[in-house]
């Protein structure tokens, strides 16, 4: 029996689009004439060596089934070198794009960009893979940024990166509250040392009419990150390791959600080392060493209210503050957290229950080691020690990995407090400046909504 004619032409179809894809190879004498010969499907395979000159890729478009791909070796050997004047990679004007592998060396510049999409709101780049670069000594101002995005950018994940020596590691969004970022997975990645954030997500207006934007509630994820300040002098002022700005107040975003679990936050001498606003749950991280300010601190920025504040299962060990909350939020739960501060918990906080307070001092007779240095600390409980009557997180099902620790581990009757689910010998990854391997959870965990559009 001959299939139904329309089923031929889908058939025919799908060969046109996936039976032209290559494999294109090239060093640094011809890279940059074949990257605009590129189709959907393809993929770029850089030799290692040197390259001069920017990965200019504005205008490439992959398709949602065929994708192209920019890589080099897996040892990051195609070293991209600024190129003072462009921006050394430019991802404006695309879609369906994956770069992985490649170092990029920004040599102290004061003007060029490591990874960037621009344009405005006018401009859009979407469905976007950024995994497995170096990126280092973009550091020659406070606004030189390793990684942004100042268009309207959906369903980008930045995976897996070393993001070393930046004036700013990430910067995702306008400062103006226009280009919104949406919809994005930042996981993995290490981020050290940069003179201002290591990732700011800025506020955001009533979002620009794009087709294809999605509409409806979004996540924007960060997971298993390390964001590590040093003590640079910051000349255009102190900044937290991260920032979050509220998303719109009403119309499409007005209900995202930024979910930020199982990272390391490390050292910030004048700032908190996480500043939210919005709508945001926060849960299953490590924050270490904030003197002067607040582990996490949640507040009102840009215009933008405390709507949604679900913060548990953290553990902070040395800070001025543990938890401050500025502002009342809509809705907020504060539940379960191990806290070593000089004030674990201020402000106007509705929903407490189960968190587990102390000096800093006290640290030590619960953590197997209170070294308030990241490679020393292991924030792992003593045994027997961070654990009490069972608590709810009712009000948190469905959101992503609520019921896993920072190690992946699931939460069994839910008595435990912090970011561990255990106590005694850490089964887990030891703290580090490095990249966090990714936790092979032994439970099923509720993921919630999948982020759409992943590669």
């Amino acid at each position: 029996m001959r299939p139904p004619i329309h089923l031929l032409r889908l058939a025919l179809i799908g060969l046109a689009a996936f039976g032209d894809a290559a494999v294109v190879t090239a060093d640094p004498a011809t890279c940059a004439g074949r990257v605009h010969a590129l189709k959907p499907g393809d993929t770029l395979s850089l030799e290692g060596g040197t390259y001069k000159g920017p990965l200019n890729l504005t205008g490439l478009k992959g398709a949602a089934n065929a994708w192209i791909t920019i890589q080099g070796p897996a040892d990051g050997s195609a070293m991209f070198l600024a190129d003072p004047r462009n921006n050394t990679v430019d991802l404006t004007d695309c879609r369906y794009i994956a770069v992985k592998n490649l170092t990029l060396d920004g040599r102290g510049t004061v003007a060029a960009f490591g990874v960037c999409a621009k344009g405005g709101n006018a401009s859009v780049s979407h469905d976007i893979l950024i995994e497995g670069l170096t990126i280092k000594n973009y550091d020659g101002g406070q606004q030189i940024t390793a990684i942004s995005t100042k268009c309207t950018a959906w369903n980008w994940t930045i995976r897996g990166n070393r993001i070393l020596s930046a004036g700013t590691g990430l910067y995702l969004g306008n400062s103006d509250g226009e280009s919104p970022f949406i919809n994005g997975v930042i996981e993995g990645n290490l981020v050290q040392a940069p003179i201002g954030y290591c990732m700011q997500i800025k506020h955001q207006n009533a979002r620009p009419a794009h087709p294809a934007m999605p509409t409806g509630p979004s996540r924007t994820i960060i997971r298993h990150n390390v964001f590590i300040k040093s003590d640079r002098p910051s000349p255009d002022g102190n900044r937290p390791n991260v920032l979050l700005g509220g998303f719109p107040d009403v119309g499409p975003g007005s209900t995202d959600l930024y979910e930020v679990y199982g990272n390391v936050f490390a050292h910030n001498g004048g700032e908190p080392l996480l500043q939210a606003s919005g709508r945001f749950t926060i849960h299953d991280n490590i924050f270490l060493d904030a003197p002067k300010n607040a582990a996490i601190s949640c507040v009102k920025h840009m215009a933008k209210d405390l709507k949604l504040a679900h913060i548990y299962n953290n553990t902070v060990v040395s800070a001025a503050v543990g938890i401050q909350v500025g502002a009342p939020a809509e809705s907020m739960a504060v539940v379960a957290n191990l806290i070593f501060a000089g004030s674990p918990l201020t402000g106007t906080i509705k929903n407490q229950q189960a968190n587990e307070c102390g000096s800093i001092a006290e640290a030590g007779k619960y953590l197997v080691d209170a070294t308030a240095e990241l490679g020393k600390l292991n924030a792992y409980p003593k045994a027997g020690k961070a654990n009490g009557p069972a608590y709810s997180l009712a009000a948190m099902v469905g959101e992503t990995a609520c019921d896993l620790d920072f190690n992946g581990e699931g939460k069994g009757a839910f008595q435990h407090r912090g970011a561990y689910a255990g106590s005694g010998t850490n089964p887990g990854w030891k703290l580090a400046a490095e990249l966090k391997p990714k936790p092979e959870s032994t439970a099923g965990g509720k993921r919630g909504k999948r982020p759409i559009g992943r590669k």
